[in-house]
């Protein structure tokens, strides 16, 4: 309002007040120091697990879902008061449409550049959309993968800065071919590796998963002194020898069986998640499955 005008009101007797537009930030929850799983934050499960990971104002993103959530979640990201002008990087563990079909309309409205493994490059740039499970025609899956350009490929021994700390980039294929985790501190964000419940990314040749390969990708995570495992899709949970060995075991079954893909009709790990998101339970405070 003008200085002439707000004179010409009180001339008229009338009263006003200038109100100043306030907005509300949200509280954070991290699940550990510097990670913020975007499901857990918003208390329901919005889709595939979000990584925000972040040091002083810098942060990146591992995975960011279906693009009709990509509002949402960068919403949200303001809401808990990170600036999206200091966004470092947009991450694909892998080029399966549920965690990267929003990854093009997040890089233009974050201006960020995107990572991912070589061999996912292809798929994505390509929008490939039998490779990236967006087509599956005998299931009535007809989803739209659009076309990404991955500024940065990474590989097996890559570290991303996000402030003053390190993202390692681990090479784990198995589920596809491209599939990687990322070693933060104490923790590894490890995709579709291994879930809380033992079961393992989908096993489908259509996006080059390879038995062998996961069994030495899931070894690897099994020797390691890793304490927390941060998965693409569920609860977080604390490294278990024990679920690793059963669950190597029973890939190994798999080498001589057909009886794995995407016909399983029900997870009942989903509404597990449902119910300990919408509890805002920490990972010490989950059930950890045997």
């Amino acid at each position: 309002m003008s200085l002439l005008v707000s004179h010409a009101l009180i001339a008229l007797g009338l009263k006003f007040s200038l109100k100043p537009i306030t907005f509300t930030m949200l509280e954070r929850r991290p699940l550990f120091p510097g990670v913020i799983e975007i499901n857990h934050q918003a208390g329901w499960r919005i889709g595939c697990s979000v990584y925000l990971l972040f040091d002083e104002n810098e942060w990146i993103l591992v995975d960011i879902g279906y693009e009709e959530n990509v509002d949402e979640i960068i919403e949200l990201i303001r809401q808990i008061d990170f600036p999206i002008s200091q966004c470092r990087g947009l991450i694909a563990t892998h080029a399966d449409v549920d965690h990267v079909q929003g990854l093009a309309k997040a890089k233009s409205l974050l201006k960020a550049p995107a990572f991912a493994h070589p061999k996912a490059v292809g798929s994505l740039e390509q929008g490939d959309r039998i490779k990236t499970f967006a087509e599956i025609s005998a299931q009535n899956v007809h989803l739209e993968m659009p076309i990404v350009k991955i500024e940065k490929p990474i590989v097996d021994g890559d570290k991303i800065k996000v402030g003053k700390r390190e993202l390692e980039v681990w090479h784990t294929p198995g589920h596809t071919d491209s599939q990687l985790a990322f070693r933060f501190g104490n923790l590894l964000l490890s995709g579709d590796n291994i879930y809380r419940d033992g079961s393992v990314g989908a096993i489908d040749a259509h996006h080059g998963s390879d038995i062998p390969s996961f069994i030495s990708s899931l070894e690897r995570i099994a020797a390691s002194d890793i304490e927390w495992l941060l998965p693409s899709h569920g609860p977080v949970f604390r490294k278990n020898d024990e679920l690793l060995a059963k669950t190597i075991d029973r890939l190994k079954g798999y080498l001589t069986l057909a009886d794995f893909g995407t016909c399983a009709t029900h997870w009942p790990l989903m509404d597990e998640w449902d119910k300990e998101l919408a509890e805002g339970r920490l990972p010490s405070e989950q059930t950890q499955t045997a």
